[in-house]
């Protein structure tokens, strides 16, 4: 499956929106804040030239959901079929939408601090590092369900990236009260279902109900 390589901020600058692609290091000298700062002063966005051009109904809505794809790092395809098991869910599709991309196994790794950025965290899960339950799971879109436990192995919890996820959630980046974390045996758990509030992904969910429903 293809995924895009290139420079992450790239495309924080094409929504023109900070996705914090690459962790903690997004909040330090950010060429975002900067093209933002700078579009505000001379009425353009980031990357255009010429005078501001006042967004249609159809590219809010595009926009908003390509800000929630590219922070929960999915492709078009993987979001649709998300989306498609949201609006089978029980309750409002929005939340049933981001619930499911928030409990990704790559994104509940992240969270729990074994990783410092979704990048990172997914590379752990394609290496066999991660396991579930005590089973190794190598897949980054797997769901992690209440009562699942998420733990790494000995040698990727000795790395220096590992430790420096692990430094950052505990100083930082508090995990969110859907996850309990032993640091004594590395391992966290999902106690329950995140709510609306603890979700990593902001956006306004309703444009992207609205989007698919046309």
């Amino acid at each position: 499956m293809s995924r895009y390589t290139g420079p992450s901020c790239k495309k924080c600058r094409k929504v023109s929106q900070k996705l914090f692609l690459k962790g903690s290091k997004c909040s330090t000298n950010c060429i975002v804040d900067k093209k933002l700062k700078a579009s505000r002063d001379k009425k353009f966005t980031p990357g255009g030239h010429g005078g501001m051009k006042k967004m249609s109904d159809y590219g809010k809505h595009l926009r908003e959901k390509q800000i929630a794809r590219l922070m929960a790092q999915v492709t078009e395809a993987q979001f649709r079929r998300f989306f498609d098991k949201a609006s089978k869910d029980k309750g409002k599709t929005g939340e049933a939408l981001l619930r499911f991309l928030e409990v990704r196994l790559d994104n509940v790794v992240r969270r729990l601090g074994f990783a410092i950025s979704m990048k990172a965290s997914r590379q752990l899960v394609n290496h066999g590092h991660i396991r579930v339950n005590g089973r190794q799971v190598d897949i980054p879109s797997f769901l992690v369900k209440p009562g699942d436990t998420v733990n790494i192995d000995a040698q990727a919890a000795q790395s220096s990236a590992v430790k420096l996820g692990l430094d950052h959630a505990d100083k930082s980046a508090p995990r969110p009260s859907f996850l309990s974390y032993d640091a004594a045996t590395m391992t966290g758990k999902m106690v329950r279902w995140p709510d609306r509030g603890e979700v990593s992904i902001s956006v306004d969910e309703q444009l992207i109900v609205e989007f698919y429903s046309k």
